[in-house]
Formats: structure tokens, C-alpha cells, sequence
């Protein structure tokens, strides 16, 4: 809740490029991104969480609280099929990059689809489902 997220202090007036995490992750509000970048404006963290540049702000009286949020969120995604994971992170890497809705479900689905179904991961998740129970997921083969 205290923290404060910037680029690098004064990188363009130095002659650097900016390439703070934030920034180059601001698929939304670029010209708030573009401000940070060219002023190493510093932002709050509740500014950041508005902005979408965090996913949420804890507040927390002992750092560990931190600790243990990261790993709730952590056993969330790690109880999602391997192979979805890791599809799902390149579409979004793709959305970042700027390609567009539909090219980037186009690379998704001419690089990853006949994988993902040939895939043992997607028949355990479809198993799990029929017969009701957790899947138990293999490390992945893509």
C-alpha cells in the first residue's frame, strides 16, 4: 500500500528508453504509461491499481501477508491445466504486442491448437469433468 512505482529516474532525459515493467505493460492508458516513461513520474500504489497497472494492492500489517497473497494466487493458476497456462500467457503476450483480437486468436490457433488437443492435459481435463473430480495434470509436453 505504500509503495511507489516509476521508471527509471529521468531515463529519457539521459538518452535511455524507458522500460519499466508498468510501462511496457500498459495495454490500457498508454498515455498515462507514456507520461511515467518521459517525466519518471513515481505513482501510488492505489494510483497504480487504478490504472491497471497492478493487480491489487494488499494492505498488510507484516510483509509475509504479501508473501502468502502471492501464493493463493499462485495455487489458483497452479490448479489450471499446465498447457492452458501457458497458451492463455502467449495470447495475452500477443494482446500486449499489439496484434489485435483476431491475429492474435489466428497465432494462437495455428501454433498451439493441434498441440493443445493432441495434448494429454486437455483428455485428463475432460476425464476430470465426466467424472466429476479434480484433474490431476501432467507436467506439460508443448
Amino acid at each position: 500500500r505504500n509503495r511507489v512505482f516509476r521508471v527509471p529516474r529521468g531515463a529519457a532525459w539521459r538518452g535511455c528508453v524507458g522500460r519499466g515493467p508498468a510501462a511496457s505493460r500498459a495495454h490500457r492508458g498508454s498515455q498515462r504509461a507514456m507520461e511515467m516513461v518521459l517525466t519518471g513520474r513515481r505513482v501510488s500504489a492505489a494510483e497504480a491499481e487504478k490504472w491497471g497497472f497492478v493487480n491489487e494492492v494488499v494492505v498488510v500489517r507484516e510483509e509475509k501477508q504479501v508473501v502468502a497473497r502471492a501464493v493463493e494466487i499462485a495455487a489458483v493458476i497452479a490448479a489450471n491445466s499446465p498447457d492452458a497456462v501457458m497458451v492463455s500467457r502467449e495470447g495475452v503476450k500477443l494482446g500486449w504486442e499489439g496484434v489485435g483480437a483476431e491475429e492474435a486468436s489466428r497465432l494462437l490457433l495455428e501454433t498451439w491448437e493441434k498441440k493443445l488437443n493432441a495434448g494429454e492435459n486437455i483428455k485428463e481435463g475432460l476425464r476430470a469433468f465426466v467424472e466429476k473430480r479434480k484433474p490431476n495434470w501432467v507436467e506439460s509436453k508443448l
